[in-house]
């Protein structure tokens, strides 16, 4: 019987759907799990949701228990065989409005601002002082524990915490295995599960910015042709209002730019790269349907909706559930049961990729089974997609080390080297930008020399 930790709990409709995948496995129905949050209203709606689905589905088999605020954690890790991680420091307000608010007031536009960008860096720089917490937990009390990550910035937090601390750590992204999906449903192509379970896949490089290094079907390779679809589509949409625009322009054309497809979405990786937010040409948010400001108002319209949301799960006395595609309970299954199964993980590099650096957190195939999660030698990248990986990769370690030494310099140069805020900001503004938000977040992180 595992006992898996659920940090964050509060996040009710992820944890339903990770907790509620776990259920419907044989070998974890009769898990222990432990839910953990800071907010006490929250951790106790979740509760009350997964004991309805444990109910339901799972006819009480598993011991669902909750711990409240930092007082409770070690108790909440003490011999957990499986840490997930889904939390979220600083909350919308006050720390994501400050994210967005204060390098508006420097020119600066984001839309998402949760994996590299100023926004990226300073989430990371809040975050992994709270996460090393929990390792130093999980060294006394679990020291065999798997950490699964589901937090962003991904490649950051989990590279923090491989770099600094002895905790088996993977990091976890839903973009990966809906990729193909992606693209096919982008260019109105079939994209039914039934054709996509036919088709060969490769990704590889980092998270969020990781490629689609191969697709076929029945041993064709589908890019020639997905690349023509993808041509017309982007011809057309730039020249028709933003309500007839497809979906995902920006990933389509660094598809023909680079040659790949990657995996996350447009509204990010518009922030990923120098490209496309431009003050001197304002005039590309509306040609290529770029979404500013787009993860406050996902966060507002969350907020709103979750006091209804909450009220109609709590009135589903059937609620049940379905696997979903995430990767967390097939992981931990895996490792239990000692059952291969394939993912793409965020892993520590160490020469799986040969032309990044190997302190990089690399997004790979990883083999999972009893030993744990394994990454697999992947070789070369395509010469510019390692070269564009690299340019986030340099936030990357640049955040990490501020993070680790608590030196301050590192926090301006990982801004100085991001390459959207380089693209719109000089050097002194950068400096001045980033000692804002320093001052803004005030408690929320710890003292920079």
């Amino acid at each position: 019987m595992p006992k898996i930790t659920f940090m964050g709990a509060g996040s009710t409709v992820f944890a339903r759907n990770v907790l509620g995948d776990c259920m419907c496995l044989d070998a974890l129905k009769d898990s222990d799990i432990a839910l953990y949050d800071i907010d006490a209203g929250r951790l106790q709606e979740s509760a009350y949701i997964l004991g309805v689905l444990n109910k339901n589905i799972n006819g009480n088999r598993a011991k669902i228990t909750t711990f409240l605020g930092p007082e409770q954690r070690k108790a909440a890790l003490d011999k957990a065989d499986f840490v997930v991680n889904a939390i979220q420091v600083g909350g919308f307000e006050p720390s994501t409005v400050i994210d967005f608010e204060i390098p508006k007031k420097y020119g600066l536009q984001q839309t998402i601002a949760d994996t590299l960008g100023i926004g990226g860096i300073f989430r990371a720089l809040r975050t992994i002082p709270v996460m090393l917490d929990f390792a130093r937990d999980i060294e006394k009390v679990a020291p065999d524990a798997w950490f699964l990550n589901y937090t962003n910035p991904m490649a950051m937090l989990t590279g923090a915490m491989l770099k600094a601390t002895q905790v088996k750590t993977v990091g976890l992204c839903h973009s990966v295995q809906v990729c193909v999906y992606s693209l096919l449903r982008t260019l109105e192509q079939d994209h039914s599960p039934e054709r996509i379970a036919n088709i060969k896949w490769r990704i590889a490089g980092i998270n969020h910015m990781a490629w689609l290094l191969e697709i076929s079907e029945n041993g064709k390779d589908l890019y020639p042709e997905l690349k023509k679809i993808a041509a017309r589509r982007i011809d057309r949409g730039r020249k028709v209002p933003a309500d007839r625009k497809p979906l995902n322009m920006i990933r389509l054309e660094m598809m023909r730019r680079l040659g790949y497809y990657v995996t996350e979405s447009s509204e990010h990786n518009a922030e990923y790269t120098p490209w496309w937010i431009k003050r001197n040409y304002p005039e590309m948010i509306g040609e290529w349907n770029i979404p500013i400001d787009e993860y406050p108002r996902r966060c507002i319209r969350q907020i709103n909706n979750w006091k209804q949301q909450y009220e109609e799960l709590k009135n589903t006395p059937d609620l049940s559930h379905t696997m979903s595609h995430e990767y967390c309970a097939r992981i931990i299954n895996s490792i239990v049961t000692d059952t291969p199964f394939t993912i793409g993980g965020n892993v520590m590099n160490n020469g799986l990729i040969t032309n990044l650096p190997s302190d990089a957190v690399v997004e790979i195939p990883c083999l999972v089974d009893r030993t744990g999660i394994h990454g697999t030698a992947v070789g070369a990248l395509p010469p510019q997609c390692a070269a564009l990986n690299m340019t986030n990769i340099n936030v990357h370690l640049l955040t990490i080390e501020a993070a680790l030494t608590r030196k301050r310099e590192h926090i301006y140069h990982a801004a100085m080297l991001d390459p959207h805020t380089a693209a719109e900001l000089n050097i002194d503004d950068i400096i001045h930008m980033c000692d804002d938000l320093i001052e803004a977040h005030g408690k929320m992180l710890p003292k920079y020399r």
